[in-house]
């Protein structure tokens, strides 16, 4: 029998006492090096897909916890716990515990409980994270907007917020394609989601998702939704994204060829396809001018990124139509803001092409900023903040539109919905909207048209811009509201059934952005007034409310300061850690 043979290295650390001498089967095999750890689970990572700071991985070590519990203890006793379960299906993906909504800069503390071969476990995991990475601009006051709470009622506690904060690029050179398009149209994406203490929880490392000098990471980072399973979806500029609360990326795809310019939103289908809001590359128009659109197209790819159908609002609404935009500000036309605008020519031969508020195909005729589907009738409902709210079937046909009649020609004149009361009397209402002896009022320059199917109504944000398709004679005359209006398909008409925020006045007027959204869990109404003070040579100040549902009652309402002069917030949305965790 032959004598183990130590390997130079083996024998000079065995000399000097390094490690103990081998056995013949020690020797056979790999070094096992053993990593220390803080419980009976394995070592901790902390932002294991490189996207997510805030979040961390607790390793199995091939080990088979079952009824697991995660909770990130709050930082003191005005902090907020965050606890969500576990499921079987995240174990295994993770091959670990996944951990979500730690403090920055931080040594947090993690209670994990979990079964472990029969025997229940309770453990404490220590986790350190770095300070919170924003973006630096000439003026800034911090590194991420802070949040402070006015008012948080006990039910909402556990309430998270994302907040879809944009910060303006000062560093890289404007791109444009030739012949118009949004391709400059370009913001630092500032992701994070806060608790209702105000404190940050998560957010996405804009570096990681934005990359100034690369076509396919530049534009604007908007229209996030989550997804029943958790994950969130999102576009920005020529990708749009889906990705999970760890910062794992489930996809990043190119739109499909022939289409570019993403922004606002991107709406997921229940067969598993997805609504895209983009731009026609190379549209041939019909006096032989070959352009790029602006805002103006819909799109539908399936699973696997194909396309499948287009809605082209060239073809079916009215490129031509300036009613609104004969109104509106043009210091502010969503996020393009400038403060010395003056008013530009809106014939279709004297405006520029490209993003530029115009009439005519390669102008920003529509600017499209929200889409939703109503699967009742394989329709969709679009949100044109240059002309109203629109409902488009699948044939392409027009269904109904929401704006003041003034500036509609027929056949689409006949779609515009006539305003009426509770019992179904028609209101006095003029051709721009202005109505008497009512609290009904048409929304403009709006965001976010969304469907309540729990009520059976649509959801608006009404920015107020251009009312009554005229600017008051003082600009503190603005005001911006959350709004719900029921729709008589068959009758073409609308009512208001509710409003909010018209009585806190130019204080909450948001000239652009913002959103209004129905919450089923709380049934309350969440409305994020993304833009106030935003024309002012202040630091904008949004306002986040969730309001009872029918009424005025704030149950929870939260404070927001940018970190610079004249930055825009885009939207809000409420954040389940549930949804995404315990599957």
């Amino acid at each position: 029998m032959h004598k183990p043979i130590l390997s130079p290295l083996l024998l000079s650390l065995t000399l000097f006492g390094a490690m103990p001498l081998m056995t013949p089967t020690a020797q056979a095999s790999v070094l096992n090096v053993q990593r220390p750890t803080q419980g009976q689970l394995g070592q901790v990572q902390v932002n294991p897909y490189g996207y997510a700071p805030l979040t961390a991985i607790i390793d199995l070590a091939g080990k088979a916890p079952s009824n697991v519990t995660v909770t990130v203890k709050a930082n003191g006793k005005d902090g907020v716990d965050i606890s969500y379960p576990v499921g079987h299906t995240q174990l295994l993906t993770y091959d670990g515990v996944p951990v979500f909504g730690l403090y920055a800069n931080y040594q947090n503390q993690v209670a994990l409980s979990y079964t472990l071969d029969g025997k229940q476990v309770n453990e404490t995991y220590q986790i350190f994270t770095q300070p919170l990475q924003g973006i630096s601009v000439d003026g800034a006051v911090s590194a991420f907007p802070t949040i402070t709470p006015v008012k948080v009622d006990k039910k909402f506690k556990q309430r998270l917020y994302w907040i879809n904060h944009l910060i303006g690029d000062q560093n890289s050179e404007s791109v444009h394609w030739g012949n118009g398009g949004a391709l400059e149209w370009d913001r630092w994406p500032i992701n994070f989601v806060t608790d209702t203490a105000g404190a940050v929880r998560w957010y996405l490392d804009p570096r990681k998702i934005h990359d100034q000098q690369d076509i396919a990471k530049r534009g604007i980072l908007m229209g996030v939704h989550q997804m029943p399973n958790g994950d969130v979806i999102f576009v920005q500029g020529q990708r749009y994204y889906r990705m999970d609360l760890m910062g794992r990326m489930v996809f990043e795809r190119w739109l499909p060829k022939g289409y570019i310019d993403m922004s606002h939103d991107m709406k997921a289908l229940d067969n598993g396809h997805y609504l895209l809001r983009a731009a026609k590359k190379d549209y041939h128009r019909d006096d032989g001018q070959v352009v790029n659109t602006v805002r103006d197209q819909i799109l539908e790819v399936d699973e696997f990124g194909r396309l499948v159908d287009v809605w082209d609002l060239t073809q079916i609404l009215d490129p031509l139509r300036d009613a609104l935009m004969q109104a509106l500000d043009p210091r502010s036309v969503c996020l393009n803001v400038d403060l010395k605008a003056k008013r530009a020519a809106l014939e279709p031969n004297d405006a520029a092409l490209g993003d530029i508020m115009g009439v005519g195909i390669g102008r920003n005729w529509a600017h499209v900023n929200s889409i939703d589907y109503d699967r009742s009738d394989d329709s969709i409902i679009v949100s044109l903040r240059h002309q109203g709210v629109a409902k488009i079937g699948r044939d392409k046909q027009v269904k109904w539109i929401l704006s003041p009649s003034k500036g509609w020609h027929a056949p689409l004149a006949d779609k515009v919905l006539t305003p009426v009361d509770a019992a179904g009397n028609k209101l006095d209402c003029n051709e721009s909207g202005e109505c008497r002896n009512t609290d009904f009022d048409f929304s403009y320059a709006q965001h976010s048209a969304y469907l309540i199917p729990q009520k059976g109504t649509l959801s608006v944000f009404d920015n107020g811009d251009g009312r009554g398709l005229m600017q008051p004679m003082f600009v503190t005359e603005k005001y911006s509201r959350g709004v719900e209006y029921k729709i008589d398909e068959h009758k073409l008409t609308v009512q208001q059934t509710w409003q909010y925020g018209k009585q806190h006045g130019y204080d909450w007027y948001s000239p652009v952005t913002s959103i209004t959204q129905y919450q089923p869990d709380t049934d309350s109404m969440m409305m994020f007034f993304a833009t106030p003070q935003l024309l002012e040579k202040t630091l904008t100040s949004p306002r986040l409310v969730e309001v009872k549902y029918g009424t005025q009652q704030v149950e929870v309402e939260l404070h927001m300061t940018a970190t610079a002069k004249q930055q825009a917030s885009y939207r809000a949305i409420v954040i389940h850690p549930e949804q995404a965790f315990s599957h």
